[in-house]
């Protein structure tokens, strides 16, 4: 009121730049809904986790967890999904479900809000960012399965 700003034009352009915002969005978000569809669909996500079994259960990952531990740095809705086969297979109380549980509220889709916020602001992100998410994570879904053995 004291700078006798008109209060309806600028909630009407940051609106407008909103929209401009979700357009130039939509591309990239595209691409990574494609891009973990594919991986889920195309078995590839469950051949990785295959692979990384041996290791990841001898530090007291369950192999059950690994498509979730897998998907969720990237896929939000796709965590979900394979957070569903799994309460649905081997239950909510099972070992695995309590991790799948905790590792759900634990984690983050750390590659997808890379994507969305420096597409956003027009910028690349470096391998820097990358690798501390990386490393974020991991340590979120080893401490899941540490805390559900610590608990449970």
């Amino acid at each position: 009121m004291l700078r006798r700003v008109d209060i309806l034009k600028e909630f009407a352009d940051g609106a407008a730049e909103g929209l401009r915002s979700a357009a130039e969005l939509l591309p990239t978000l595209m691409l990574v809904v494609t891009a973990v569809s594919f991986a889920y669909r195309s078995g590839a996500l469950g051949a990785l986790a295959g692979l990384i079994a041996p290791a990841a259960e001898s530090i007291g990952i369950s192999g059950d967890i690994l498509p979730l531990a897998l998907i969720r740095p990237v896929s939000g809705s796709g965590a979900l999904a394979v957070y569903n086969s799994i309460i649905t297979d081997l239950g909510p109380d099972s070992t695995p479900g309590r991790i799948a549980s905790v590792l759900m509220g634990s984690t983050e889709t750390t590659f997808y809000t890379i994507a969305v916020y420096f597409s956003a602001v027009k910028l690349k992100a470096d391998a820097r960012i990358f690798i501390s998410s990386l490393t974020a994570d991991t340590a979120g879904f080893i401490f899941s399965a540490a805390a559900v053995k610590l608990f449970f």
